[in-house]
């Protein structure tokens, strides 16, 4: 998940007059008494009541308790593949291990669903966005005209950041304030447009719609600018973030996510737009930020598995209820097509961000290494297909 930069400060200059009044010599013992009391009041000053060592007490006594298991066996059980890439689900496979998560693969440009793995998971109710719903905030800024990339927003007396590196190191502070500026409402219009809060797909059996509030969460829980940064409030699905990442990556065309479960569907596919969204000037000015996080930033971790081909992506991080999120929303942009992964876990302490973009770093490298952008080439193949379906 961000960042930290912390500020040093000179101490004040000290006034070097000689004083005039009678020096007095004090004992050892004396002078270690006065620094015990000095630092005792710096300690209890800072707060009041606290000595030093109830401030230290204090400052270690809350740890997160997690009651849901990071890894799970037989996950993919029951799962209905018949109409899958066998290549694409094997490498998806292969990536998630025992982790407690799903994996979702898509052809940008045709909506269809490559790999489902773990569908009980990836069909249900969803859960918190965390930072991947930061993409949605950053499209509706540069749509309402606040930002653009180069922008600097203040984060506070000293401090200031562009789009690029808020994206890339995923910044609360610079999002809660786009999101105080921006407002619920048109918070809420924008996320609704690139698909939240409705299904993602198209007759797909079992699937929810997860949840968007019909206003904002109250103040005490962080109010508008929480929900912009962590998703508070908010329930999203695998297949939403699928969808949204699929236009961005596709140049704005939302389509309808299908998964064929037979190989007579497959054959008779024909991609559904749901509706064309108006990014495609927008889609630069987030790139740089999604290059940057693989690069440098929350998501560089897939680079120690997979670095042959650019990924743009958006990790995130947070827990609600005794349990832990991790998302990472990805796509591969090669010459011979793209395609779009999106990874989510959940369970304890080891699972976060980094680890679904370090999960989504080994399906690139197994799908690399059995020349799937090479061969496959299936986005282009979708691309030529007529659309069916559409509505706006």
């Amino acid at each position: 998940m961000p960042g930290i930069w912390a500020a040093h400060v000179d101490p004040h200059a000290l006034n070097t007059r000689k004083s005039k009044s009678t020096k007095l010599s004090e004992s050892q013992r004396t002078r270690r008494r006065i620094r015990h009391l000095a630092r005792g009041r710096s300690v209890a000053g800072r707060r009041p009541g606290l000595t030093r060592a109830s401030a230290t007490t204090r400052r270690h006594r809350y740890h997160e308790r997690f009651f849901m298991s990071s890894f799970a066996e037989g996950i993919a059980a029951g799962d209905i593949t018949d109409g899958e890439d066998a290549v694409v689900r094997q490498a998806a496979i292969d990536a998630l291990g025992n982790m407690n998560g799903t994996v979702v693969a898509i052809e940008p440009t045709s909506g269809r669903v490559l790999a489902l793995v773990n569908q009980k998971l990836a069909l249900s109710s969803g859960a918190q966005p965390c930072s991947t719903i930061k993409l949605s905030v950053a499209l509706a800024a540069l749509n309402e005209g606040l930002i653009s990339k180069e922008t600097e927003v203040p984060l506070g007396r000293r401090s200031r950041m562009n789009l690029t590196q808020a994206l890339a190191h995923s910044n609360n502070a610079y999002f809660e304030a786009l999101g105080r500026r921006l407002g619920f409402e048109k918070v809420a219009y924008y996320a609704h447009q690139y698909g939240l809060g409705e299904l993602a797909g198209y007759d797909i059996p079992g699937e929810q719609a997860g949840m968007y509030p019909d206003e904002a969460i109250s103040q005490k829980l962080g109010g508008v600018g929480k929900m912009c940064s962590f998703g508070e409030g908010i329930s999203m699905t695998p297949l939403q973030l699928g969808a949204m990442v699929s236009a961005i990556a596709n140049g704005g065309t939302l389509y309808y996510l299908q998964h064929p479960t037979t190989p007579e569907e497959v054959a008779s596919f024909q991609p559904r737009i749901k509706r064309q969204l108006d990014i495609a000037p927008l889609i630069p000015e987030i790139s740089l930020g999604m290059a940057g996080a693989v690069q440098y930033g929350t998501a560089r971790r897939l680079g120690l598995n997979f670095s042959e081909e650019e990924i743009l992506g958006k990790t995130g991080t947070c827990s609600h209820a005794g349990t832990r999120f991790g998302w990472f929303a990805s796509y591969v942009n090669t010459s011979r097509g793209r395609v779009v992964v999106v990874v989510f876990l959940q369970g304890g302490r080891p699972t976060y961000g980094p680890k679904a973009a370090e999960i989504a770093g080994v399906m690139y490298r197994n799908l690399y290494d059995h020349n799937f952008f090479i061969a496959g080439d299936k986005s282009t193949d979708a691309a030529a297909s007529k659309p069916v379906g559409a509505t706006q």
